[in-house]
């Protein structure tokens, strides 16, 4: 059950409604939980800032699969759901895939790398390893690559925490819990 709730295209407040409006024409509908995050135009105009930016680092298919990861170790549901509809429709990620992305891992070794060290550093709240640090450089991601991952996982974790909190009406289709995948 929402904690709060989302907001009405007349309640939206004045310095919210640019970005929303925008995100609404983008999209084709405008999701429950933009609806409520536009509450607060600070901290919804500066996540849409952020998101904007970091919708040009890596590619589609990396920056889904880190938002499935850090979703999952996040147990955020709506951003779940989310994701895992932007991979399959817009980054075209096949269902095996997208269930290896939310268990940290993908096919592709390049984007398996990025993939794990996101789960790393969410797991490790930053504390990675040199290893893991290797890691990642060797399978070709530059240092300010390994900062837009890390970016993404802070990105993807806000979004994480605000749905957690207040667990916004679902728009997307469900998904299944980790556990049965």
């Amino acid at each position: 059950m929402p904690r709060t709730k989302a907001l009405n295209p007349e309640e939206v407040p004045a310095e919210s409604k640019p970005t929303l409006d925008a995100f609404t024409k983008n999209i084709g509908f405008t999701p429950n939980m933009m609806a409520t995050f536009a509450q607060s135009p600070i901290a919804f105009n500066a996540w849409a800032t952020l998101f904007g930016s970091l919708s040009k680092a890596l590619d589609v298919k990396t920056r889904d699969s880190i938002g499935l990861t850090v979703s999952e170790v996040n147990g955020c549901n709506y951003c779940l759901t989310v994701h895992s509809f932007t991979a399959e429709h817009m980054a075209k990620l096949p269902a095996d895939e997208i269930i290896l992305a939310r268990k940290g891992h993908a096919t592709d070794a390049k984007r398996d790398a990025a993939v794990q060290f996101a789960r790393k550093v969410m797991e490790t709240r930053g504390n990675v390893s040199d290893a893991d640090v290797s890691s990642v450089r060797d399978a070709g991601y530059t240092d300010a690559n390994v900062m837009e991952i890390i970016a993404l996982v802070a990105m993807y974790s806000l979004t994480n925490f605000f749905n957690n909190v207040f667990d916004p009406k679902k728009d997307f289709p469900e998904v299944k819990p980790a556990g049965s995948i």
